[in-house]
């Protein structure tokens, strides 16, 4: 088993509490993911976040590869962090911290994401092949959307 992580951070030239307010939000998710995963949230959630809310989305990662996700949220810290871990989907393993910082230009976003595919080798091959590029571009397309929204 291969453990991977991914590390991405931006700073936004907005407050924490509207960078909470955004990012709290699972129905926002759709507008800061590349269009071409066709990613949509299925479950009608309107309460605030909260540990233990459940998440069902459906998206395509890789085109004709179309696949159900379900996360739960673990952990909360009001307008500081929040983790969502998945329960169904793609990965044999995802954890990933969403961390809210102050910042003398506004708000650091931080993400850490930790990671195992399955299929023992032929998920590592997988991995450096695809997998390590496209979650790359999603969270680079995803820098993109923010800095043009905020």
């Amino acid at each position: 088993m291969r453990l991977y992580t991914l590390k991405e951070t931006q700073v936004l030239p907005i407050s924490r509490e509207e960078a909470w307010d955004f990012f709290s939000n699972p129905g926002q998710l759709s507008s800061i993911t590349p269009g071409d995963m066709k990613f949509d949230v299925r479950n009608d959630i309107k309460d605030r976040m909260h540990p233990g809310m459940i998440v069902h989305y459906d998206l395509k990662p890789l085109p004709a590869f179309p696949v159900q996700w379900v996360t739960e949220i673990t952990h909360v810290v009001e307008g500081e962090l929040f983790v969502d871990e998945q329960r169904f989907g793609p990965f044999r393993f995802w954890h990933h911290q969403h961390h809210f910082h102050d910042h003398p230009d506004g708000v650091e976003i931080e993400d850490i994401v930790h990671y195992v595919l399955p299929f023992g080798p032929l998920g590592r091959v997988a991995h450096g092949a695809i997998v390590e590029k496209r979650l790359q571009d999603i969270f680079s397309y995803r820098k993109e959307q923010l800095a043009k929204r905020f």
